[in-house]
């Protein structure tokens, strides 16, 4: 199998996945639930960019802004976690 091709597989698997968790993401039934819908979604923007980079042999750059994105997405899921603690969110 083509390794092209198999990115491409990758790549559109991923994205046929996006819809589930854009659902979670807005009518999750708790705040919570919704965090959870973005990370989501937020982990597989990560997996898109580092399989574009591999696509296009520039894996170096993308990696590493991946690698931001992915920091970004664990201070800001902590960040309105623990927020979402102290104002004691009802479930």
């Amino acid at each position: 199998m083509n390794e092209q091709l198999f990115i491409r597989i990758i790549f559109f698997g991923i994205t046929a996945l996006l819809p589930f968790y854009l659902y979670r993401a807005v009518r999750g039934p708790n705040v919570f639930d919704r965090l959870i819908g973005l990370n989501a979604i937020s982990t597989k923007a990560i997996l898109m960019l580092v399989l574009i980079g591999a696509s296009m042999n520039q894996l170096d750059m993308l990696l590493d802004i991946s690698l931001g994105y992915g920091l970004l997405n664990l201070v800001g899921g902590l960040a309105v976690s623990k927020y979402l603690e102290k104002k004691e969110v009802p479930l």
